[in-house]
């Protein structure tokens, strides 16, 4: 079974379009997507268009859950004054674009999914969030304590964790002792970004997670992650957004990936 993940694409519409035909020609079994599917970009409203034509099951992001409330705050950890100036103006532009249609969608998005298999193809409960099981908009970073992650999977009652929000893609295996005494591994996986990637690569990111027979908690390396990175037309979108209203510097941030 291959199970494909994205997030984060932030009203970049041809990254979208560039994601969605490639899991078009790999056709994993299911699709999923961990929300913020607007802000910075100009295409809101034609990103959340190509989700419900393709009856994509959906989380909210933090980006997602302001503008659905009609907010000016998208729960964003600016951490410059100029910086948040930016940010105020990304707000108020995708506020002033999104339809009510969608807007009601947006709103109306799940904050978590779970999935619980049985046997097939193996044993494991995994868990969707944006941010984290706590918050829509915290950020787990690949640096984030170890202590700390397995306190989140045992209060979220979860085997694997797939989240994004940081925009920068990892996989990290945890270990920890079974009543057995046995040592097992716990796994959080960031799937990165589809519309505004912030590791350096410009391309639009999604995770393909792989599971069979021969997946389990016992051996870290069982539980096969597969990080696909997907080129589109970057230059294009960042001109774009510099023909909108929106603030150049998010052209910038598509062409540099920070």
């Amino acid at each position: 079974m291959t199970i494909a993940f994205f997030s984060d694409v932030h009203g970049n519409l041809p990254a979208l379009h560039a994601v969605l035909a490639d899991l078009d020609q790999r056709r994993p079994d299911f699709i999923f997507c961990l929300g913020d599917l607007v802000g910075y970009a100009p295409w809101p409203n034609e990103v959340v268009a190509e989700i419900r034509r393709r009856g994509i099951p959906t989380l909210a992001g933090n980006y997602d859950q302001g503008i659905g409330l009609n907010s000016s705050d998208c729960g964003c950890a600016y951490q410059t004054d100029h910086d948040k100036a930016l940010g105020a103006q990304s707000i108020a532009y995708t506020n002033a674009v999104v339809g009510d249609d969608e807007r009601r969608y947006l709103r109306l998005l799940p904050k978590q999914m779970r999935l619980d298999f049985e046997a097939e193809p193996c044993d494991l409960r995994l868990l969707m969030v944006h941010g984290s099981p706590r918050r829509i908009n915290q950020y787990l970073f690949e640096d984030f304590p170890e202590a700390s992650f397995l306190r989140l999977f045992e209060s979220a009652g979860a085997d694997v964790l797939l989240f994004g929000h940081t925009h920068k893609p990892y996989h990290r295996s945890l270990p920890y002792a079974a009543e057995t005494g046995e040592t097992r591994y716990r796994h959080a996986l960031n799937i990165g970004s589809v519309g505004k990637p912030k590791d350096g690569d410009p391309r639009a990111a999604y995770l393909l997670l792989h599971l069979d027979e021969n997946t389990t908690l016992a051996d870290p390396a069982s539980l096969r992650s597969e990080f696909v990175r997907v080129a589109y037309d970057v230059e294009a979108a960042a001109q774009a957004v510099e023909k909108s209203t929106l603030p150049n510097e998010y052209a910038a941030m598509l062409r540099r990936a920070y």
